[in-house]
């Protein structure tokens, strides 16, 4: 076992507090290809990365407008298979808000279908450099446009208005055009082919049936709701063409501007609870600046009824800390929640600002961290379910026991990205990571040798970046004169015979 695992291992008999003080000063270390980490009686294994593929920057959907982002993903498991030469199987990939115009656009929301092929490379350097980034193809089948109730589409503008309370829903977000307004960012597949969506605006988490039209919304708790003077305001401060920007531009209370529900995810086996994740910190909780954003939450829907999903736990996310380039103590938000069972996930959380296609090349912190809240405190239906914060300034209240994160695997591991022609930082070229990476699905590697073996798909939001774009009936090129691909990178690893 390496030295860190022994250190992990041993320090999971500490008591809660030591733990989060550890977490707090840890520093941001890197993990190898093959890595062993154990928590308790617990053991993860990053084999490697063992496969990378791209979809085309100006790729065109069914209806002729860029296919964009992978904001989230999600595996059709009755569709996964393995091949003689591989893997293949169905997935849905999620694309946000559209392209960041000035503002927002009148993009209608959509969930895409992909037909994806996989050849694992476990020795990437018997295969020509020049095909490495080629061992994920993967096929646009079909585009599903979601729609509100009376199938009108959603639109990507940002909310200006409330539409009121009706037919089983809550007030939604609504943009000056009267459509319903979306910023979708985390995806959960139902067995019957529907969706759980997760949204930045509400935030709120709605569900979709299989041809897109909305069912029902979940709205959550006062404390993560935008107000702005003591009413519910739904803007991101990214007004629309000719639309006013709110007043003031963030809530006093509740998620901050584009900072909503990032992480979502089913618990396995059989989805009992839906679970979705903040980006970061409340306003209230220390969520006015990048260096006291760091107590999340997270949610738990019981929604073994779905016509009737409860909330019956909420918890604190401790999310890690890293140092940014100038010295400063900065908070990586998470972008992606995706569930091991009832009390471990896996949290992907990022820096921002950093790889091809913004400004700065090298990133700081990206890496897959493991959830765990089996010994945190429940905090749902208490007082800080209203305004009251349950980390004022961004310091955790005493009685309250956050939930405890470990590293697990590091993107930007020079040795792994390198094997397949990658890299973190410079040179800033098309090699480089993009920005953001947000989306993660988990397919077993159906090995009688190796059954707790599972690929770890991960997926990057490319901010639709093209030079030859089309959205919401305008023809676009970014300003960056770049083309980012919408990335696929697959992780081979092992986990716990105990969390089946």
């Amino acid at each position: 076992m390496p030295q860190k695992s022994r250190d992990r291992a041993a320090s999971r008999s500490l008591p809660i507090f030591a733990l989060a003080l550890i977490a707090w000063l840890a520093p941001a270390t890197a993990t190898r290809g093959g890595e062993t980490v154990t928590i308790g009686n617990l053991t993860f294994v990053n084999q490697a990365l063992v496969g990378v593929g791209r979809l085309p920057a100006n790729l065109r959907d069914k209806f002729g407008e860029t296919f964009g982002s992978g904001s989230a993903i999600a595996v059709d498991p009755k569709s996964w298979v393995r091949t003689p030469t591989g893997y293949q199987g169905t997935f849905y990939m999620l694309p946000d808000r559209g392209f960041n115009v000035t503002g927002t656009s009148d993009y209608r929301a959509r969930v895409n279908k992909l037909f994806i092929t996989f050849t694992p490379l476990d020795d990437p350097a018997a295969v020509p450099v020049a095909q490495r980034q080629n061992s994920v193809a993967a096929t646009l089948t079909d585009t599903i446009l979601l729609t509100d109730a009376a199938g009108q589409s959603l639109t990507g503008l940002d909310p200006d208005g409330i539409r009121r309370a009706a037919n089983g829903l809550p007030d939604l977000p609504q943009a000056s055009n009267g459509r319903v307004s979306i910023d979708s960012e985390s995806l959960a597949l139902l067995p019957d082919g529907g969706f759980f969506i997760g949204d930045e605006y509400g935030p709120y988490v709605y569900r979709f049936s299989p041809a897109g039209r909305l069912l029902a919304a979940i709205r959550p708790p006062d404390a993560f709701l935008p107000k702005r003077k003591g009413k519910d305001h739904f803007a991101s401060n990214n007004p629309g063409p000719g639309g006013r920007a709110p007043e003031p531009p963030e809530p006093e209370t509740g998620r901050a501007n584009n900072q909503g529900f990032e992480g979502l995810t089913l618990t396995p086996p059989g989805g009992k609870f839906l679970v979705a994740a903040l980006q970061s910190a409340t306003r209230q909780d220390g969520g006015t600046s990048p260096a006291t954003r760091r107590y999340s939450r997270l949610l738990y829907y019981d929604v073994a009824d779905r016509e009737r999903p409860r909330l019956v736990r909420e918890y604190v996310v401790p999310l890690p800390l890293f140092e940014s380039a100038d010295g400063e103590r900065r908070v990586a938000a998470q972008s992606e929640l995706l569930a091991l069972d009832e009390t471990f996930f896996l949290l992907l959380c990022r820096d921002s600002g950093n790889g091809y296609g913004t400004g700065g090349a090298t990133s700081r912190y990206r890496s897959i961290d493991l959830l765990d809240t089996s010994r945190a405190t429940n905090i749902a239906g208490s007082r800080y379910d209203g305004t009251m914060p349950v980390a004022p300034n961004g310091k955790l209240v005493d009685g309250v026991v956050p939930a405890t994160l470990t590293r697990y695997i590091d993107i930007n591991e020079t040795a792994e990205l390198q094997k397949f022609g990658l890299h973190n930082g410079e040179p800033n070229d098309r090699n480089n990571l993009s920005e953001k990476w947000e989306g993660m699905a988990l397919a077993p590697a159906l090995d009688p040798a190796n059954p707790n073996d599972y690929f770890l798909f991960v997926t990057n939001d490319n901010d639709f970046i093209t030079q030859n774009g089309y959205q919401a009936g305008t023809p676009y090129k970014d300003a960056s004169g770049l083309e980012v691909d919408t990335m696929i990178l697959v992780y081979r690893i092992t986990l716990p015979e105990q969390l089946k």
